[in-house]
């Protein structure tokens, strides 16, 4: 399986709570320059954070790849998330693309290569991690690639 794990594009510094930050337009353009990334893959879902930067983030992927599924937006891939959580509800072998946020992005790259977070995985706005691996389980995946935008 393949696994690709989206941090959301530059979003803007403040709005009434965290969750409700936009996408700023150079946000938006980072996404799209690693969408392109996508294109050819084979894709069976898009996973993404309730926050409305990672909602923005999906769907400007979503449409950019022509992807018709919807959506799945779970509660699960916030910021403050836990990467055992994650995994626990990623029973899939399917190809999957995760869109969330700093630090769960780090962490998660890490504890899926290595088995633990000890050394998060760096992630810059609207950077793309793609992993391999049977399945989607701690220190059994292979980081194959981090693009930045």
């Amino acid at each position: 399986m393949k696994l690709w794990i989206l941090r959301h594009g530059e979003a803007e510094g403040y709005a009434p709570t965290d969750a409700e930050r936009n996408l700023t337009e150079h946000g938006r353009a980072e996404v799209l320059r690693s969408a392109a990334h996508l294109i050819g893959q084979p894709l069976g879902a898009i996973i993404a954070s309730p926050y409305v930067r990672a909602q923005q983030t999906a769907q400007l992927v979503r449409e950019a790849l022509g992807f018709t599924p919807d959506i799945r937006t779970v509660p699960w891939l916030t910021p403050e998330g836990n990467p055992l959580r994650v995994l626990e509800k990623l029973d899939t072998d399917d190809n999957v693309l995760l869109v969330s946020h700093q630090p769960l992005v780090g962490c998660l790259i890490s504890f899926l290569q290595h088995g633990h977070q000890r050394q998060p995985q760096p992630m810059h706005t609207a950077s793309l991690a793609e992993l391999e691996g049977d399945f989607p389980l701690a220190g059994l995946m292979n980081l194959v690639s981090v693009k930045n935008p």
